[in-house]
């Protein structure tokens, strides 16, 4: 069967509790459903304003902390308590009031910063140390890859790791984890981890991942709000033709690419809205099910079509 991507889910609320809400529900059921499949719940998180939308995690009684393994999809180059620092971020909205233990939260290595880093994270490079923290963010983004070969490679023999939920958010530019438009490492297709030391966003040295991780995943979800996001989220959902690094985000089928917006920011956005069906049990199907059981159907016709 060719590999293919299906066209986005876009959701949309009329305030921002409702939509954290069934966003809960959506990542409650995508945690069920891979614990079901594999014993484990593989999940990265991202920055910025995602981390607040996640605080309704901490009430959702069904959560199985114990089987989930959390990485994040880009991180500052700066140490985890650091008020850049994405794991911070994360921690202080929901990863410190829940019961998940820290070997299960999957953070940059800091053991490898240089002393200036240590000192002075989001200071410019200094003259002659230009190829010492190129080398130093390299090591950073290396490590980072090869805890996602540790956690992936036992259950997935496939050349790129399958995340079961990858959590995403807009910047203002359309950029996702720190792929900005216009930057090379949108057409990196080798690593699974890429350092950028000259992100337009400061601050300018980061790890994030790559294209191949984001669009094997069996989910991605994207959350924007507020009107200030109208402009882009239109671009993005309305002209993916543009190239918008949030408009590359198209994982291979099974996989499905979600939007969880409120009303303000889709107020400009023509895309076709999708009614979010909630998950009250276990054995409801979502989208993700639904989609694995027609490709299963149609691979069943076609080997059938085969034998006659």
């Amino acid at each position: 069967m060719p590999q293919s991507s299906a066209p986005p889910v876009l959701y949309s609320y009329e305030n921002v509790d409702k939509l954290t809400s069934s966003l809960a529900n959506f990542i409650l059921k995508a945690q069920t459903d891979a614990i079901s499949h594999r014993g484990v719940f593989t999940i990265a998180l991202s920055g910025g304003s995602l981390p607040n939308n996640l605080k309704p995690l901490v009430d959702v009684k069904e959560i199985q902390w114990d089987k989930w393994q959390v990485f994040f999809a880009d991180e500052r180059i700066v140490p985890l308590d650091h008020p850049e620092s994405n794991y911070s971020a994360c921690s202080k909205a929901f990863l410190d009031l829940v019961p998940i233990k820290k070997e299960q939260i999957h953070t940059i290595n800091t053991e490898l910063f240089r002393e200036q880093t240590r000192i002075d994270p989001t200071a410019e490079i200094k003259s002659g140390e230009e190829d010492d923290a190129e080398n130093e963010a390299v090591e950073i983004a290396d490590d980072y890859e090869k805890q996602l070969v540790n956690t992936f490679a036992g259950a997935n023999a496939a050349r790129y790791p399958t995340f079961d939920l990858i959590l995403l958010g807009m910047g203002p530019d359309g950029h996702t984890c720190s792929l900005f438009p216009g930057h090379e490492l949108l057409s990196e297709n080798d690593r699974w981890v890429a350092e950028i030391q000259d992100s337009p966003k400061p601050p300018s040295r980061r790890i994030t991942f790559t294209y191949p991780v984001l669009n094997h995943a069996f989910r991605c979800a994207f959350v924007a709000v507020g009107e200030g996001k109208q402009e882009m989220l239109s671009s993005i959902l309305d002209k993916p033709e543009e190239g918008l690094p949030c408009s590359r985000v198209r994982p291979i089928s099974p996989g499905l690419v979600f939007w969880f917006v409120d009303n303000a920011a889709a107020a400009g956005v023509k895309y076709p809205k999708t009614e979010y069906k909630w998950i009250e049990k276990a054995t409801d199907d979502d989208l993700i099910t639904g989609e694995r059981k027609r490709l299963k159907e149609e691979m069943d016709a076609a080997v059938e079509a085969a034998d006659k």
